[in-house]
Formats: C-alpha cells, sequence, structure tokens
C-alpha cells in the first residue's frame, strides 16, 4: 500500500512539472471578473505589466469568459495600451465568440466559455518599463450582459 502512495506521489507530482513547464513561455497572465456578468462602457478592467526585454517577440491575447446566456456571436473590444513613455494607443478588437449557427468557441464546461483571442502577433515592445492595457467594452448594449471574465495574456512567442 505504501508503495503505492509513493507511486502516485511519483506520478502526481511529475505530472504538475510538466504542467507548469509547459507553459514557460507565459510573461503575464492575469484576469479579473466583471461583476454582476454586467459590463458597463465606462468601467474599463486595466492590467500593470512589467516588460523586461525588448529584444524578443511576445504575443499577446485577450481572455474572455462568456455565459451561455450570452446573446452574440461576438464581442467588441477597445483596448488601451499606455506606454512607459506615456504615449497611448487605441486598437478595436473584435472576438469571435461563436460560429454563425450558434456553436461556442473556445473551451466549455457546462454554460461556461473560454476563448484566448490573439490581439497582437509577434510584438517587440519600444522600451522596458510598466506598460498598462487597459479594456473597455465597446458594444452597442450599455451594460452588456453575460461577460465574466476578462484579461489580458502576454507569451513569449515560439521560435518554433
Amino acid at each position: 500500500m505504501i508503495s503505492f502512495l509513493k507511486s502516485g506521489f511519483c506520478y502526481i507530482s511529475l505530472f504538475s512539472i510538466f504542467l507548469i513547464s509547459c507553459d514557460s513561455s507565459r510573461v503575464f497572465e492575469e484576469n479579473r471578473e466583471i461583476e454582476n456578468y454586467k459590463w458597463s462602457a465606462d468601467e474599463s478592467v486595466s492590467f500593470q505589466v512589467i516588460i523586461e526585454e525588448v529584444d524578443v517577440p511576445y504575443n499577446v491575447y485577450v481572455n474572455i469568459r462568456n455565459a451561455g446566456h450570452y446573446r452574440y456571436s461576438n464581442f467588441f473590444l477597445f483596448i488601451n495600451t499606455h506606454f512607459p513613455s506615456g504615449e497611448i494607443q487605441r486598437d478595436t478588437l473584435e472576438c469571435a465568440l461563436a460560429t454563425a449557427d450558434g456553436k461556442w468557441l473556445g473551451d466549455g464546461l457546462g454554460d461556461i466559455w473560454d476563448n484566448r483571442i490573439l490581439f497582437k502577433s509577434d510584438v517587440r515592445f519600444p522600451v522596458t518599463g510598466e506598460y498598462q492595457f487597459e479594456l473597455i467594452q465597446a458594444m452597442r448594449d450599455d451594460p452588456v450582459e453575460g461577460i465574466m471574465d476578462a484579461g489580458i495574456r502576454i507569451e513569449k512567442k515560439s521560435t518554433d
């Protein structure tokens, strides 16, 4: 019995190490809950990110978690990027959350769906320092209902 427990512990430990090592490219990832799953246009979601390396390319993603009662197949965001220099760059991103026939995209469990949408590929940040990414919902409904969480993920681009 003890050898079984030891081997079980060993397998769990190895699996945990495997999972951690699989995400070695991640530089930053954080998600924030949208209160009551109702996102008003005047309520932004912000993330402060420290960039320490400017000589490597990055991919920047937006994470969106939606409930099954979300009414649309897409979701629009304004993304303000605040640079250490004080410059602000605004982009608009369309996030496809469902197919034309209504099938939810992303990873789902029950009535909850997670999507990681590529915002920018092969980005090289101009300087080291603190960057702020500000997400603002840009839908016509205000508030928009059914968005549960929003987040940012930054990872080093694979050289494969």
